[in-house]
């Protein structure tokens, strides 16, 4: 399965959950065709057709966000940009007198298969770190501590981390779709 993204980390991520349905990940180097909107599913079905507009793969397109209860969740959809701008710390200078902590991460996983189109989510609660904690996994993850947990994303390593993160709860829908689909297309083809 193509999955266009310049992003390795999440490539690997992506190669460990959909492995367990025997599908491998092949990143697909495509200019990311991003819309601006409050919604992560827009944004991902949006780069997605486009991926394979430029394509004709069938191809996926993984987008998330950090969403904070106290900044109004923010950075949400621009969480990339506000990484690459402030980063870590800007979002924890920010965060440096604020007592609600509330915080969570979703990921909205697009794939343009056609005739199908859809987006899988998955979405996973937690908190913001008073520091940063780990060098594990990326962007945001050393802030961010799921409930249920006192680690971070960050001190975590990238099997524990898909246990719980948003990125392989949308990849597990995503694997169970196309798992389902692929029996359903083997029936369709030994009933012809």
């Amino acid at each position: 399965m193509y999955f266009a993204t310049s992003n390795e980390n999440k490539v690997r991520e992506a190669n460990r959950v959909l492995r367990r349905y025997g599908i491998e990940v092949v990143p697909l180097r495509v200019k990311k065709l991003e819309l601006q909107s409050p919604s992560l599913s827009e944004i991902s079905l949006f780069a997605a057709r486009h991926a394979y507009i430029v394509t004709r793969l069938p191809v996926f397109v993984e987008d998330s966000g950090l969403f904070v209860e106290a900044l109004n969740g923010f950075p949400g959809p621009y969480s990339n940009y506000v990484f690459r701008t402030l980063g870590v710390k800007g979002i924890l200078k920010l965060m440096s007198r604020v007592s609600n902590r509330r915080a969570w991460f979703e990921s909205a996983v697009a794939i343009v298969l056609p005739p199908y189109e859809k987006v899988f989510v998955g979405r996973v609660y937690g908190k913001i770190a008073e520091q940063a904690r780990g060098s594990g996994g990326f962007g945001f993850d050393p802030i961010f501590i799921p409930e249920g947990e006192s680690r971070t994303f960050g001190e975590m390593d990238i099997d524990e981390k898909n246990r719980l993160s948003h990125r392989a709860l949308a990849l597990v829908k995503l694997g169970e779709w196309l798992k389902s689909s692929i029996a359903q297309f083997k029936q369709a083809l030994q009933a012809t």
